[in-house]
C-alpha cells in the first residue's frame, strides 16, 4: 500500500482519490479552497439563493454513469436526473428563436423547417457523430496520450483516423448545413467551450451528440450533487481530505516525489496527482530543473475562454426563460475573434443565461429565479475592473429583458460578479483560463501535455491542461487515466 497525495479537489482530484483508494492506497486529498468541487463549487446566499459556480450543462452521461459502476454504484444511488424539454433556446438577431426540443423526430422537423432535407442531413451528421462519440469519449478518452504508440494498433488508427481527429469541425458542418442557425446551433459547444471552429478538429461533433441526441440533463439540487456524490464515494473508501490547506512546494530526492509542504508542515508522501492547474503546479510547486515545460511552452499553447460570470437573484418569476438560453443575438465570428484571434473585451458580445430555478424550486425563495450569466472572454485579458463589468452586466440585461419581455434590473436582490483575477486567485488558472487549453488541431490526444513528469518518476498530472481535455466528462476521465498510471507504476 502506497500512501499518495492528491492535489486539488475538482472533478479529476477527486476522481483520481475514488480510484487510488479502491485499489487500496492510503490517499490524502488537498484542496487550497473551504469546499469541494473546484470550478463546480456551489454559492449560497444568505437570502435563499443556490448557485452553481461553473458548470451548468449535464452532457454525456454516460461517462457519469461509468465512474459510478466502477465502484458498483449507480447515478441514481445520489442524485435524480431531470431531462430538460426543451433542452436549451438560441436567440438571434430580429429576436428570432429556436426551442431546441428533446425529442429527436421533433428535431429532426425543426431541422426540415429551416433547411432542405434537414433531417436527412442532421440523420447523416448524426451517424458519424455516434461513431466518433462511441469510440472517442467511451474508448479513446481513456488512453493516456503518452505516445504515438498507443495508435499502433491498425484498428486503433483507422478508428482515429474515421474520427477525424485533423480535420476542421467548421468545414465538416458545412458539409451537411447552410442554415445560418443550424451553422450556429452545431458550432457553439465548441465556440463557448475551446476554439474557433475551424481550427477544432471534427472529432468534436460528438458533442452535438451528447447534446442533441442523448439529451441535456440536470441534477437536482445542482452540480453540486455530483461533486458530492464523488466526494461520497471517495469517503467511503477512506480518502482524507484537507480544506483550506493549499500545497506550498512539492519536494523531490534522487528524481522522485518524496514529500509536499501545506502550511501543516513537511509530509512524506511516496507519490502524487496533482490536479490542480498544471502551469500553477510546475512553475509555483516544483524546482525549475523538475518541469516539464518552460513558460514558452505554455505561452504559444491556445486556452479554451475565460468568463465573466454574474450570479444574480431576483425577486419575481421570469416564466419566458428556459433553463439554458443562449444570445446569439450578434455577430458570432466577430466575438470568436476578439477571443482568439485578437484578444480584446468584446464589444457585441455573445452570452448563456442560465435560470436553474425554473426546473428545481429549492435553488431560490419562493416566487424568485436564480439566474446565472455567462460571457466568454479571451483567457488572459485585463481589466476586468468594476467599471468594465458593469458595463457587460448592463448589456447582457437589457437583452435579457428584451428577449422576456419585461424589465428585471428594479427587481434584483441579490449580484455577484466573477471573472479573470478570480479564476487566478481561487484556483490559481493561467491566464484565469476557465476551461483550460482549447481543442485545437494541434492540442488534441499525443499533442496536449503529458500526463507523466518527465523527470521525476512518482508524480503525475490530471485536470482540464491534459487529456482528455476540458469539461466535466474529460476531468472525470483524467482522473481516472492518471490514477491507473500510477497504480500500474506502483505494481511493476
Amino acid at each position: 500500500m502506497a500512501k499518495i497525495a492528491v492535489i486539488g479537489a475538482g472533478f479529476s482530484g477527486l476522481s483520481a482519490a475514488a480510484y487510488l483508494a479502491e485499489a487500496g492506497h492510503e490517499v490524502h486529498l488537498f484542496e487550497k479552497n473551504a469546499a469541494i468541487g473546484g470550478r463546480a463549487r456551489q454559492l449560497k446566499t444568505d437570502n435563499g439563493y443556490t448557485f452553481d459556480m461553473g458548470p451548468s450543462w449535464y452532457w454525456m452521461p454516460e461517462v457519469f454513469e461509468n465512474f459510478f459502476q466502477d465502484f458498483g454504484l449507480k447515478v441514481t444511488d445520489f442524485y435524480q436526473l431531470e431531462l430538460l424539454d426543451p433542452g436549451f433556446e438560441m436567440v438571434f438577431s430580429g429576436e428570432e428563436k429556436l426551442k431546441i426540443p428533446a425529442d429527436y423526430k421533433m428535431l429532426g422537423n425543426l431541422f426540415d423547417s429551416l433547411e432542405k432535407e434537414g433531417s436527412s442531413k442532421l440523420d447523416a451528421f448524426m451517424e458519424e457523430a455516434k461513431y466518433k462519440y462511441n469510440e472517442g469519449m467511451l474508448r479513446l478518452a481513456y488512453m493516456p496520450g503518452d505516445s504515438i504508440l498507443e495508435f499502433a494498433n491498425i484498428k486503433l488508427l483507422k478508428s482515429a483516423m474515421k474520427m477525424q481527429v485533423f480535420s476542421s469541425f467548421s468545414k465538416h458542418v458545412r458539409k451537411y448545413f447552410s442554415n445560418s442557425k443550424l451553422i450556429a446551433l452545431m458550432e457553439f459547444p465548441v465556440l463557448f467551450l475551446g476554439a474557433m471552429p475551424q481550427d477544432t478538429p471534427a472529432l468534436y461533433s460528438l458533442m452535438n451528440y451528447a447534446g442533441l441526441k442523448l439529451g441535456t440533463w440536470y441534477p437536482k439540487g445542482g452540480f453540486s450533487k455530483v461533486v458530492e456524490a464523488m466526494q461520497n464515494v471517495a469517503l467511503s473508501r477512506h480518502v482524507q481530505f484537507y480544506f483550506d490547506c493549499p500545497v506550498e512546494k512539492i519536494i523531490t530526492k534522487n528524481d522522485k516525489v518524496s514529500s509536499i509542504k501545506t502550511k501543516n508542515g513537511l509530509i512524506d508522501f511516496d507519490a502524487v496527482i496533482a490536479s490542480a492547474d498544471y502551469h500553477h503546479v510546475e512553475n509555483d510547486l516544483l524546482e525549475k530543473q523538475s518541469k516539464n515545460y518552460d513558460e514558452n511552452y505554455w505561452q504559444k499553447k491556445t486556452f479554451a475562454p475565460s468568463c465573466l460570470i454574474f450570479y444574480v437573484g431576483i425577486k419575481k418569476k421570469l416564466s419566458k426563460l428556459l433553463h439554458h438560453t443562449l444570445f446569439f443575438d450578434e455577430d458570432m465570428w466577430q466575438h470568436a475573434k476578439d477571443i482568439y484571434k485578437n484578444p480584446q473585451w468584446p464589444a457585441k458580445p455573445l452570452f448563456y443565461a442560465c435560470c436553474s430555478s425554473r426546473t428545481d424550486a429549492d435553488v431560490a425563495p419562493t416566487g424568485h429565479e436564480n439566474l446565472f450569466l455567462l460571457m466568454p472572454i479571451a483567457a488572459g485579458l485585463v481589466g476586468d475592473d468594476e467599471t468594465t463589468l458593469e458595463k457587460y452586466f448592463e448589456i447582457m440585461m437589457s437583452r435579457l429583458s428584451l428577449h422576456i419581455g419585461e424589465p428585471i434590473l428594479p427587481f434584483i436582490d441579490y449580484k455577484k460578479s466573477y471573472c479573470v483575477a478570480d479564476f487566478k486567485m481561487d484556483y490559481n488558472a493561467y491566464k484565469g483560463n476557465a476551461y483550460g487549453l482549447a481543442n485545437t488541431l494541434n492540442q488534441t490526444a499525443i499533442l496536449k501535455p503529458k500526463m507523466r513528469n518527465k523527470k521525476i518518476k512518482n508524480l503525475f498530472y490530471a485536470g482540464q491542461l491534459t487529456v482528455p481535455g476540458p469539461g466535466v466528462p474529460p476531468s472525470i476521465i483524467s482522473g481516472k487515466i492518471a490514477a491507473e498510471l500510477l497504480i500500474k507504476q506502483l505494481n511493476a
